[in-house]
């Protein structure tokens, strides 16, 4: 029985021929009648038992006593009518998360919290066999886009070492070859994306110097940074890392590239990494103009660039990249502004 049929019969299905507010006005009800035996007994105790006589209306004396058994009995009643919401809310905080495989027990004596359950488990699935198709879809287009794409830089290739092309034309091949470079690159973080997004915990992790591997990151963009004069400000603590090795190069790659892209030409990039605690910081600070407060909520959404006059170098896909590789290496990143302008990220990672 698939969850739509289950809806169904949960419509017309209940263990319990009363609703939720029939129940709850049966259950006031009889605390009530409750409360008002115990004050009688309790008064009874007192006036003819222990002889002790109040000057008061009786209905005020009884008034302290209705509070604490009414609020003691109210609150056990809470906990029970309660409990499905909060397992409820629970359930939507963890879809909201993007798991998708939380689901609810659909047996229950109310009619109502049946329903509310079984559709709940049915929106869960359409939108885990939602994500999957997505996924699916987009991991093979991306895959049968390379074919064609490798294809045509190759052809491209072959005809950028032709001596039989005049300016115009040699122009036009090399404008060919940087979009096919730029599609090529945007595939390929399209297809990292999708295989990380399936994937919860770290694989092939290995021991390694992590400040050995961001150096390796700021020499293989040497020709970017020394195209724009950039001047580096690097302090790097020798530190182990354990860690899936390449995908932390994406890390420091993305990061760098982005600090130098938003830099000034002739500004200055600062990179610290050091040891604190249990923890590993790494900072990048770049001295070109900071984020809007609408950028700093957006900087990691997929395809997202804060600023369009750059969008010409990127896809939008790095920082969601970085993002991601992060969670799956237990780490976490922050971004802010900072007071003389700029902007700082800030990567959290767990010593082993």
């Amino acid at each position: 029985m698939n969850t739509r049929e289950m809806f169904q019969k949960a419509r017309h299905q209940a263990g319990n021929p009363f609703g939720l507010r029939a129940r709850l006005t049966i259950m006031v009800t009889l605390e009530m009648l409750f409360c008002t035996m115990v004050v009688f007994a309790v008064s009874l105790l007192l006036h003819k038992v222990l002889r002790f006589q109040w000057e008061v209306p009786l209905t005020v004396e009884s008034i302290p006593i209705y509070l604490v058994i009414g609020g003691l009995v109210t609150s056990l009643l809470s906990k029970v009518f309660l409990k499905p919401i909060n397992e409820l809310r629970q359930a939507m905080a963890r879809v909201a998360d993007g798991d998708y495989s939380v689901r609810l027990d659909a047996k229950s004596t109310s009619k109502e919290i049946m329903e509310l359950n079984t559709g709940f488990n049915m929106m869960a699935a359409e939108l885990s066999a939602t994500e999957i198709l997505q996924t699916d879809f987009v991991s093979n287009v991306s895959h049968e886009f390379k074919t064609p794409i490798n294809a045509i830089e190759g052809y491209s290739m072959l005809l950028q070492d032709s001596e039989n092309l005049d300016e115009d034309q040699k122009q036009y091949v090399e404008k060919i070859l940087y979009n096919t470079n730029r599609l090529s690159s945007l595939v390929g973080n399209i297809l990292l994306l999708s295989r990380l997004e399936n994937q919860q915990i770290p694989t092939n992790r290995t021991r390694y110097r992590l400040d050995e591997q961001i150096r390796q990151s700021i020499v293989a963009l040497d020709p970017v940074w020394e195209k724009k004069d950039i001047v580096f400000d690097a302090e790097l603590e020798r530190l182990e890392y354990l860690g899936n090795e390449s995908m932390m190069y994406h890390v420091w790659d993305n990061l760098i590239g982005n600090a130098i892209k938003f830099s000034p030409d002739g500004g200055t990039v600062r990179i610290r990494l050091a040891q604190r605690e249990e923890q590993i910081l790494f900072t990048i600070e770049n001295s070109g103009a900071g984020l809007s407060e609408e950028a700093q909520k957006h900087i990691f959404d997929n395809v997202y660039q804060a600023d369009s006059s750059h969008r010409q170098e990127g896809n939008g896909l790095g920082l969601a990249l970085v993002k991601r590789i992060l969670v799956i290496e237990n780490g976490r990143i922050g971004v802010e502004n900072l007071p003389e302008g700029g902007c700082r990220f800030t990567v959290t990672l767990l010593s082993a």
